[in-house]
């Protein structure tokens, strides 16, 4: 095992060659290199590589080195099966794993190309932001994350345990699934809602300013990742496409049937019909994995705070120092109003007391 200056030790033995410097290669590499994995970077852009380096993800690789454990392909989707297919040419004795978010398609490319895969296992790391690149990576982008090691009946149990040692050491949760599933799964919870947010968020450019302004924490939480990289989603969406048009074709048979209950809102039936509809969304939200992936749901609490420096760092400190444990934060600003709503998170049974105790503080709540 690794071990770090600090004492922290890394399952990972050996080097790791990460090929793709953007957001995870490089966020890949800040988290083992904190580990005192020894990390070495490729990209197809050399200023990237030399970036991701600069901000410690790793170091270039040098000719003439041995063969490295593990090779972590970190590239777009569409270039993905050719970063394998590369890697395993290259380091005939590597482990190689690729994070591309989408399994089936480099797969079933790899089989066509007659390669050995015998040493090859797809994995898939549920974690992201808006923005990409190695200047916005981060050590702890995986913590608590989803990490989905598709292995088949070849995989060897030694290629299998050097990809779950990287997830494990990078704080992930593992979790095993076929291609096929995976595929299928984050259809639902990723590329489903990129569609649909981006979708919504394209009825805001033809809109009023003054409709605009009226903008609240409903619109600004159904379109944040409408912010993503369209050509990144293009990549990603066509390799998927199967599962997503069946979603999708779904998702506007839901529509089609709530515009019509609504367009005859006063016919019998129809008042249920929408509830109905409604009441579906309530109870697939209710699926949804709380803090740490429990079930949990959380009350919320409101608290208006001035909109000057210092006044939320005075909230937090209070809320620590009345024992109460905040689950969730959001922050929303009023227009046109100097003063900004703190919407925090906490466990059902103290969200009265915790109310009580910030109004004896002088805290406004909602």
């Amino acid at each position: 095992m690794t071990e770090q200056a600090n004492g922290l030790a890394s399952r990972v033995t050996g080097q790791v060659h990460v090929i793709g410097a953007g957001l995870l290669g490089a966020s890949v590499g800040l988290g083992l290199r904190a580990r005192g994995v020894d990390v070495t970077l490729e990209d197809v852009s050399p200023t990237t590589a030399a970036l991701a380096a600069d901000y410690g993800a790793g170091r270039a690789r040098s000719a003439g080195e041995p063969d490295p454990a593990l090779v972590v392909v970190a590239t777009p989707p569409d270039v993905v099966a050719d970063a394998v297919e590369g890697a395993i040419r290259r380091f005939p004795n590597a482990v190689v794993t690729d994070v591309a978010s989408v399994k089936l398609a480099p797969l079933h490319e790899l089989q066509r190309r007659g390669l050995n895969l015998d040493n090859y296992v797809g994995s898939h790391p549920m974690a992201g932001r808006e923005r990409g690149g190695a200047i916005m990576a981060r050590a702890d982008l995986f913590v608590a994350r989803p990490w989905v090691v598709c292995r088949d009946a070849d995989t060897s149990a030694e290629t299998l345990a050097l990809v779950e040692a990287v997830a494990l050491d990078l704080g992930a949760v593992l979790l095993e699934m076929t291609p096929e599933a995976h595929d299928r799964a984050v259809g639902l919870v990723s590329h489903l809602p990129q569609v649909v947010s981006s979708l919504l968020a394209a009825r805001l450019v033809p809109a009023e300013e003054h409709a605009i302004e009226l903008a609240g924490a409903g619109l600004r939480d159904t379109t944040r990742i409408a912010a993503s990289d369209p050509e990144l989603w293009v990549q990603i969406l066509g390799a998927n496409r199967e599962p997503v048009i069946e979603l999708l074709d779904a998702f506007q048979r839901d529509v089609a049937a709530f515009t019509d209950a609504l367009r005859a809102a006063d016919a019998p039936g129809s008042k249920r019909s929408i509830a109905d509809l409604l009441a579906s969304g309530t109870n697939g939200v209710a699926r949804i994995p709380g803090k740490h992936g429990s079930a949990a749901r959380f009350a919320s609490i409101t608290v208006l705070i001035d909109d000057r420096a210092g006044q939320l760092a005075s909230l937090l400190t209070e809320l620590g120092e009345l024992g109460i444990n905040m689950e969730d934060l959001r922050l929303e600003h009023s227009p046109g109003a100097q003063i900004g709503f703190a919407e925090i998170a906490v466990l059902p049974e103290v969200a009265e007391r915790a109310v009580a105790d910030l109004q004896s503080r002088g805290w406004r709540t909602l």
